[in-house]
């Protein structure tokens, strides 16, 4: 988003945080299906979203535009943060898609938050994500934006109705339903980052050859920790390839210590 489109968004965002306050789970599940059901019409509509958005009119004029076509069909509460989204100023229509989902996503990790469930949602995301990730045709699908919306509705019902919290199911479906998910497992990985920091903590993702004990883990993020000056919290993941070691990704930056990764290097050498 370009610096117009930020400043309406954090405007927005806000907004949601006086909205959230105090809402109840349930409630705030329902505002981020409408959310996530705004997002979709507006992707599908240039023409809404340009007149929602357009600068040349007047802010309360937008607001008014929102309330006359959403006031019928959404909660009050869905409409205040709607009419605050039409007042901003947004650098292209486009934005007010992405705003939707942000806003979406968020309001259904407050709910998760509300119902106490941020640790077990973060959680089941990661293992989602780890099960994706190890089934090529299951993340083809996903990420196929060409395959019908409803069909993976349908494959991610079968996957997860009733094994997970309703906010990991909800933020799923529409995520990996959406126009725009990309990569499946790359979605599904930002949620759960954006779980983690809701958390207040970063995540870093650990591949192990065996799998570690509590004190390990307990140790290992204590250390992380003190190398990056925040909370660090762990994401394990069993692999035997690596046949010994570490390997640890926070954010961008990977700390290989594998013995697989130093029996490479070695052969690289050898070779040059």
């Amino acid at each position: 988003m370009e610096a117009s489109s930020r400043v309406a968004l954090a405007q927005a965002r806000e907004r949601l945080s006086e909205l959230a306050e105090g809402a109840t789970g349930p409630a705030l599940l329902s505002l981020a299906d409408e959310l996530f059901a705004v997002a979709r019409l507006l992707d599908g509509q240039l023409t809404l979203r340009r007149a929602l958005s357009d600068p040349a009119g007047k802010p309360e004029d937008r607001a008014a535009l929102a309330r006359r076509l959403f006031g019928s069909k959404v909660s009050r509460t869905t409409l205040d943060l709607l009419e605050t989204m039409a007042r901003q100023r947004w650098s292209h229509p486009i934005d007010l898609v992405d705003a939707a989902t942000t806003l979406a996503i968020e309001a259904s990790l407050d709910a998760a938050d509300a119902r106490g469930e941020l640790d077990s949602v973060e959680d089941e995301l990661f293992r989602f994500g780890r099960i994706v990730a190890a089934d090529r045709e299951l993340a083809r699908i996903l990420s196929d934006r060409s395959a019908p919306a409803e069909g993976k509705a349908a494959l991610l019902d079968r996957l997860l109705s009733g094994k997970v919290s309703p906010v990991t199911e909800q933020l799923l479906r529409n995520v990996l339903t959406g126009p725009h998910a990309g990569h499946a497992d790359t979605a599904i990985e930002r949620l759960s980052e954006l779980a983690s920091r809701r958390r207040g903590q970063t995540t870093a993702r650990v591949t192990s050859a065996v799998a570690l004990t509590a004190a390990q883990e307990q140790r290992l993020s204590d250390v992380l920790g003190r190398l990056y000056g925040r909370t660090i919290g762990l994401q394990v993941t069993v692999d035997p390839s690596v046949l010994g070691g570490l390997v640890v990704q926070v954010g961008d930056e990977v700390i290989d210590g594998s013995i697989a990764h130093r029996l490479d290097v070695a052969g690289r050498r050898l070779v040059g």
